[in-house]
């Protein structure tokens, strides 16, 4: 296995008219052994990034360095990865057997060590019995494992997965996730993942790269992209439902204090908004609050945290808890409590925000503000 480092690595395309960059100068390095993920919206980058990664698209500017060779102009058969794509992929005239010791015939590895390595492969991915059996007779969960085999047997120094769970029904994308990270755990193997799935993302990855119309938005583990997210974009992309995140300035005061835009209510912030301050006033900001973070008053002391009165809008009931919906003032506000809660659409509530959950950041640019 090995590492992978991209250094200012760009794509840009040529379009009529002029020019359009997909990928923005991405610096990142994926040691040996590690499960990075790229997750984004559709159109942010992630998937020609990765394919820029395997050869697929060549690269616009930057370096690309596989276990510290260069391989930024090398073919994709001399890169040494295996890319397990959206699709299968599979030759639907083959067998299983065929299908994954296909790539191996083609680099004429003896067939002896064909043999050995597919029927190790069928083993650690429950294949074994399948073997003879053609793609069409195969469920969709077994067409992926057999994708994955197929790349398995390669040996690569890294896989390349290119949202390979996205044609699955749900049921079977928890089970195709529980079988790569097994895979991960046992191979030890250099894996770089794409999905928009951020479920995926925040249960697969060691670390988590969050891409926005081409550009790193944030790199780091799953805890802490949600714990300290870095910017309003990730804040609002990680987490489900997503991070509240509501218009408004800092006040100076003996405690920084929030008001929302409209003056409909105001928050305690926590020691950071004094820092923002440095002797100003009525600096705009954005808060943001987790809904697991709010509580109904009532549920706890009054006296942890500042109290928003709000207009219920919608209620879910997801089984084990219930999302409340509310606004004040135009601004929204989601609540994650237990099935305890009995509100309807129309009553009035109050909502608790404790001060340490809150978190702030910089009105022009989404940056998050840090002591």
């Amino acid at each position: 296995m090995a590492s992978v480092t991209l250094d200012g690595v760009a794509k840009t395309y040529t379009e009529r008219g002029g020019t359009h960059t997909a990928v923005h100068r991405v610096d990142l390095d994926i040691r040996d052994g590690e499960f990075v993920v790229l997750v984004g919206p559709s159109g942010c980058g992630k998937t020609t990034t990765l394919r820029m990664i395997a050869g697929l698209e060549s690269i616009s500017e930057g370096e690309l360095r596989i276990g510290g060779r260069v391989v930024t102009h090398l073919a994709p058969k001399e890169r040494d990865v295996a890319m397990v794509f959206q699709n299968y992929a599979l030759y639907p005239h083959m067998s299983v057997y065929d299908n994954l010791s296909f790539a191996l015939r083609l680099r004429h590895v003896e067939q002896p060590e064909i043999d050995r390595r597919v029927r190790e492969a069928a083993e650690l991915l429950g294949l074994a019995r399948l073997l003879d059996r053609k793609p069409r007779q195969l469920s969709g969960g077994e067409r992926q494992r057999v994708a994955l085999g197929r790349a398995l047997v390669r040996k690569p120094q890294v896989f390349l997965f290119d949202e390979p769970l996205s044609n699955l029904d749900a049921k079977l994308r928890v089970q195709m996730r529980r079988e790569i990270a097994r895979l991960h755990r046992e191979l030890g193997a250099t894996m770089i993942y794409v999905t928009h799935d951020q479920v995926e993302a925040m249960t697969l990855g060691e670390r988590i790269v969050v891409l926005n119309a081409g550009r790193v938005q944030q790199v780091a583990p799953p805890h802490t992209l949600y714990e300290k997210p870095a910017n309003t974009f990730v804040a609002s992309f990680i987490g489900s439902p997503a991070m509240n995140l509501l218009q408004g300035e800092l006040l100076e005061g003996p405690s920084p204090t929030f008001r929302a835009a409209g003056g409909g209510f105001t928050l305690r912030t926590p020691s950071v908004g004094r820092d923002v301050l440095g002797g100003r006033s009525d600096v705009p900001v954005v808060l943001g609050v987790r809904p697991e973070e709010i509580r109904l008053q009532g549920s706890v002391s009054d006296a942890a945290g500042s109290v928003v009165r709000c207009r219920v809008d919608l209620v879910e009931l997801l089984g084990g808890e219930v999302l409340i919906h509310a606004s004040n003032n135009g601004h929204e506000l989601t609540a994650r409590t237990g099935t305890e809660a009995t509100n309807q659409p129309g009553d009035e509530i109050s909502l608790v925000i404790p001060p340490a959950s809150v978190h702030l950041f910089d009105a022009s640019t989404g940056q998050r503000l840090s002591a």
